[in-house]
């Protein structure tokens, strides 16, 4: 079944990276379904990787400023959610129950090349799928990588664990804020019908 255009539009085709945000907070119940939601998207081999840390008060949101680019510490601040959205380089200790092959860890455990990319693949994924649950909910969302990775990982994650893959401020958009928006490629230039 395909969506409406009312749906392709909250989720797409009207939908804008938010630059700034209402004072109105955003409650954890919804922050909880937007996960639920996500989390049914697919990954390879069923690895959900991805992990979610929820920034909610200002001070959580301070140990977050000195990696952030100057351009992203208003908006980040004004937001009432930022998410730090992380890989789990140990994921595959959780693949016994989520995936239908009882020795599937093996293949992740002394390959850590493998892990590691298997890890930021499928958690951009699973972050992408966030975004949209979080759009269909109502929320709009602003996805950075205006900072540094090297810090972020140091304060959130200094068991080295968790890896941060991309921050995501949440809430209910300030238009007024917004940028006209850009261009994109046509399929012209960015696909190929081979």
């Amino acid at each position: 079944m395909a969506f409406s255009q009312e749906a392709l539009e909250t989720l797409f085709l009207k939908a804008r990276t938010a630059n700034g945000f209402l004072p109105n907070p955003v409650e954890d119940s919804l922050l909880i379904k937007a996960y639920e939601i996500a989390c049914m998207g697919p990954t390879s081999m069923n690895t959900q990787p991805a992990r979610f840390i929820f920034l909610r008060t200002p001070e959580q949101k301070e140990r977050l400023m000195p990696a952030l680019l100057p351009g992203n510490v208003d908006k980040t601040r004004l937001a009432p959610v930022t998410v730090i959205v992380a890989s789990d380089s140990r994921f595959y200790e959780h693949l016994q129950t989520t995936w239908h092959v009882p020795d599937a860890a093996k293949m992740f455990e002394n390959n850590e090349a493998l892990a590691a990319s298997t890890a930021t693949r499928n958690s951009t994924l699973t972050g992408g799928y966030f975004i949209m649950a979080c759009r269909a909910l109502g929320l709009d969302c602003g996805p950075m990588s205006g900072f540094d990775p090297a810090k972020v990982n140091h304060e959130f994650f200094p068991d080295g664990r968790f890896q941060v893959n991309f921050l995501l401020n949440l809430g209910y958009a300030d238009r007024s804020k917004e940028f006209p928006r850009n261009p994109r490629l046509s399929f012209e230039q960015a696909c190929q019908l081979l």
